[in-house]
């Protein structure tokens, strides 16, 4: 296979991520709780690392941030645009690449380094979520984190063990059909 061929398909895998994050920005719901809403956003962010490894999942994330800030409505709920990314929950979306990369370091691991490398990836989410709330808003450290980490923690604990579980066959098939 030629290098210019493996090199159409890995970016077609990190525009296949990226299509996948915007449909999982769709599944969309407020807890009762807290502002930021629950989606399967954390859950896409961490099988890119783990199926397309640090470098291709980062940008694949970053794919998808270019083209809702440029107006394409890929953000949750359908927002889009540069505010979005600014705006108090832009902290969550500006981590994803770096949550994936993370997550990605651990792709080729065991089990037990892949649910490392995906839990390591959550709280790089929290890290850059909770300070995009304490900045953008204000919201005192506790409250942040009362809000917007908190509430998330079960639900993208099994994010991150789904993740770790199905990812290497998806990778295995991803790299089947390169070679």
């Amino acid at each position: 296979m030629s290098e210019e061929y493996r090199r159409a398909r890995r970016i077609a895998y990190a525009a296949a991520f990226a299509a996948l994050l915007a449909v999982a920005s769709y599944v969309s719901f407020a807890l009762p709780i807290t502002d930021v809403p629950f989606t399967l956003q954390v859950l896409v962010v961490l099988l890119a690392g783990l199926v397309l490894g640090p470098g291709l999942a980062a940008i694949s994330i970053v794919l998808y941030m270019v083209l809702g800030a440029i107006g394409v409505p890929v953000f949750a709920g359908g927002a889009a645009g540069i505010g979005v990314l600014l705006g108090p929950l832009g902290g969550y979306i500006i981590g994803w690449p770096f949550a994936a990369a993370i997550a990605g370091a651990f792709a080729k691991r065991g089990l037990a380094l892949r649910l490392f490398g995906a839990a390591l990836g959550i709280i790089c989410v929290y890290a850059f979520g909770v300070t995009g709330l304490h900045v953008v808003q204000g919201v005192p450290w506790r409250n942040a984190v009362f809000a917007g980490a908190l509430p998330f923690l079960p639900f993208d604990a099994l994010k991150g063990v789904v993740a770790a579980l199905i990812a290497p066959p998806l990778r295995r098939l991803a790299m089947q059909q390169e070679a």
